[in-house]
């Protein structure tokens, strides 16, 4: 049974509230009459209807979300659901992280410690561990305690380094984290010892993004200067390097980024709506792809598995700020379909197998939607957030999509339509 609309009549009227800052008296003239004290207690500060079922008949959004998850109650910047168990991970504007139980909402706990937002989220690949990152510069590790479940988490360490964290990833296969920092610098960590493995510098502005390569052997990273530069973990030295001198690279900054499966090529999203393609080989720009409105940053790229498509270079999907999802073929380097949303798109998803064609966007026009990357077809709506929607994540291998909102609520959505629909 879907879940009601998760907001209260106090935050319904909130908008019409901030019309008018100015303060407002009632002297004696304004009273109209006197009314006896019925006995009825008032609403209780902390019962601000967070209750799924206590949705509004006025409410012209439908709401087909099956959980949600509340606490934060400001913007949920991260969220990432479990490689294996019922949990998500989340974090906020709040300066909290929780991990929660996806079919009930309950928090497991509660990740403190940070003084600013919590930006990034993630687990480890075996998912013991879960790490967070924020604002603040601070990133701190949880583990699991014992084998038998997972419900109970200790903190295990803080990580001190970077300034403000830009992104964590977790290699593919070790428990090694990799984080791009606001000052220009990659740190690479071994958990749980908690020691720096290395310090990467070569950047010259924040580093928006970055991960290992599908095979856990290299490490690409990009900042907001438009500087690529691709690592082996074990030296400090980039094997090579792509910067805005480079006529064929710039993308006037860089904010976007995905390695293929084969982990031979990347695709990279610019700032202005450019796209690159990056042999991983060679170093150098082999191709270019367009498609998106000039102007508009690229803000998700992401591989698609369609069968008999891409002759082993893949498929790639990027999203961007003009609200268009655009599918390519990267043996042929063209266009195969354009997915579309009503304003930006904040996150792009893939389905694991058998199901990989499947292709989950969201966006800030308060949605997320699930595709056939094969024909472009829209196969499921996601609604229910009243805000942009500015993270997303798969859980229980790829049967649901957990949702991170401006409003301040995390969302979960079954990925395809089920019987009851």
């Amino acid at each position: 049974m879907p879940a009601k609309t998760p907001y209260d009549d106090e935050e319904l009227v909130d908008d019409e509230v901030d019309q008018d800052d100015s303060e407002h008296f009632i002297t004696q003239d304004d009273i109209l009459e006197e009314v006896a004290d019925d006995g009825d207690e008032p609403m209780d500060e902390d019962d601000d209807g967070d209750d799924p079922d206590a949705g509004t008949s006025s409410d012209p959004l439908e709401n087909n979300s099956v959980q949600i998850f509340p606490e934060h109650r400001k913007s949920v910047f991260a969220i990432a659901g479990h490689p294996t168990q019922a949990l998500a991970a989340s974090g906020g504007e709040d300066d909290l992280g929780y991990v929660w139980d996806i079919t009930d909402g309950e928090i497991i706990v509660k990740l403190t410690g940070h003084m600013d937002s919590v930006t990034s989220i993630a687990w480890s690949s075996d998912g013991e561990m879960v790490s967070t990152g924020g604002m603040d510069g601070k990133i701190r590790i949880w583990r699991r305690v014992g084998t038998e479940h997972y419900k109970t988490w200790e903190f295990l360490t803080e990580l001190q380094g970077p300034d403000e964290v830009m992104f964590l990833k977790w290699h593919p296969k070790g428990n090694v984290l990799l984080a791009g920092s606001n000052d220009s610098t990659v740190w690479l960590w071994q958990l749980p010892s908690g020691n720096t493995m290395q310090v990467f510098a070569g950047h010259t502005g924040p580093v928006n993004c970055g991960e290992f390569t599908p095979d856990g052997k290299r490490i690409i990273t990009a900042c907001a200067d438009g500087t690529l530069l691709f690592w082996d973990p074990r030296s400090p030295t980039p094997l090579f390097k792509l910067t805005a001198a480079d006529a064929r690279f710039d993308l006037e900054g860089v904010t976007s980024l995905k390695v293929n499966p084969s982990s031979t090529l990347a695709v990279i999203g610019g700032a202005v709506g450019g796209v690159r393609v990056v042999s991983l080989s060679k170093g150098e720009v082999v191709g270019t792809l367009g498609g998106h409105t000039e102007g508009e940053s690229i803000e998700a790229v992401e591989f698609v598995d369609i069968p008999g498509a891409g002759a082993g270079a893949g498929v790639a999907i990027t999203g961007a700020t003009d609200g268009k999802a655009c599918i390519w073929d990267l043996s042929t380097m063209r266009l195969r379909a354009t997915l579309e949303h009503s304003d930006a798109i904040t996150k792009l998803l893939t389905h694991p197998a058998p199901k990989g064609y499947l292709v989950i966007s969201a966006s800030a026009d308060k949605t997320l939607r699930t595709w056939d990357a094969r024909t472009g077809t829209l196969l499921r709506e996601h609604t229910g957030h009243r805000a942009p929607v500015l993270d997303a994540s798969l859980g229980l291998e790829g049967s649901v999509v957990i949702s991170a909102g401006d409003d301040g609520f995390s969302l979960v959505f079954t990925t395809e339509a089920v019987e009851e629909d």
